[in-house]
């Protein structure tokens, strides 16, 4: 999915690394001044894993490859990683996959940016015997990979969907949905599940607007909302971006303190807004634990031949420091201790 996000100079300098557009297959650390791969040691070497994310300056993903980098110094295996110029650049991450495949990857770990139109890249790999996992964004079909590593996206807004419903205690809602894109799985399942644990109706939402999960596009998205329906008061939001565009929108009309803004993803951003009060609660992933977890499966299936299979739910948690009752969740210390960017 879209994850855009503003990078911290820390992060910065992490990308200045890996190299923004790179899509080359070579040493990042030891002398090497750009480039995106790295290589852990022991009695794993020689066995290649690959890393192939949407981008490599979002911070979710940049938090994806420090966990496949610490795994893959763990299991003695190296990490090859390549990423594309932009999240949507399918055809960056197909030679990626061609690139990795030819230089005798064991697995290779995919976020995929177009979840259909990658499959064909995939079934090539597979066919030449190379273990494909899915983190984070399954593609379409989800059978086209041999597993998937991610969060239950679902389940992620149908949490948020129980809390919000919770803390409006019986008061009628006026719901504005700010989504993702069209047709993209993981901006519809969140969206259905918020549906699902609101148990909203048709007529409870009042506004829907695509964001592509960016900030600006966030505020200018909860704008139109306030101008077709000034009376919302619940902002269901695709990501934390896209609820802080949406804070901003209606802190400029003084609504800031009245209308309750539920989001997903757990970014340290997104986090530090809870416990600040611009977001009423968000629901926390953890994409260094896919990323850890994939490279594991990698170096068990270079091992012994044992491959990963179906789905592994990677955890989701509510954040939130105003906690309602029949709704589990945890505070922002805790999700500032396990957030990522």
């Amino acid at each position: 999915m879209s994850r855009t996000t503003r990078l911290s100079p820390s992060l910065l300098r992490v990308a200045a690394c890996t190299g923004i557009a790179a899509l080359t297959l070579t040493a990042c650390g030891s002398g090497s001044g750009s480039g995106s791969a790295s290589a852990g040691s022991g009695s794993g070497k020689g066995v290649k894993v690959g890393l192939i994310t949407k981008t490599d300056t979002n911070p979710f993903f940049v938090k994806m490859k420090e966990g496949a980098e610490k795994a893959a110094k763990e299991d003695g295996v190296q990490l090859v990683t390549a990423a594309g110029k932009f999240d949507g650049d399918n055809a960056g991450q197909v030679t990626a996959i061609e690139n990795m495949v030819a230089s005798g990857v064991k697995g290779i770990l995919i976020t995929p940016s177009d979840s259909k139109a990658i499959v064909p890249a995939i079934q090539k790999a597979r066919a030449k015997g190379v273990l494909v996992i899915a983190l984070d964004t399954p593609p379409e079909p989800q059978s086209a990979v041999d597993a998937l590593f991610a969060t239950n996206n679902f389940n992620a807004g149908q949490l948020i969907g129980q809390y919000a419903k919770a803390a409006m205690k019986g008061k009628a809602a006026k719901i504005a949905t700010l989504d993702l894109a069209p047709g993209v799985s993981v901006g519809v399942q969140r969206h259905d599940g918020f549906l699902k644990g609101f148990g909203a109706t048709g007529k409870d939402v009042v506004c829907s607007q695509d964001t592509g999960g960016d900030q600006a596009k966030g505020q200018t998205a909860m704008e139109n909302c306030l101008q077709k329906a000034p009376d919302i008061n619940v902002v269901y939001t695709i990501n934390e971006p896209a609820a802080l565009g949406a804070y901003t929108a209606l802190k400029a009309k003084g609504r800031e303190k009245d209308v309750l803004i539920v989001s997903v993803d757990g970014g340290c951003t997104g986090t530090q807004a809870v416990k600040d009060g611009k977001i009423a609660a968000t629901s926390q992933q953890y994409p260094l634990k896919m990323a850890a977890d994939g490279v594991k499966a990698v170096a068990t299936f270079a091992k012994d031949g044992t491959k990963a299979s179906g789905y592994t739910d990677t955890g989701v948690t509510l954040i939130t420091d105003k906690p309602q009752a029949g709704v589990t969740s945890k505070d922002t210390g805790f999700g500032l201790q396990n957030c990522w960017g």
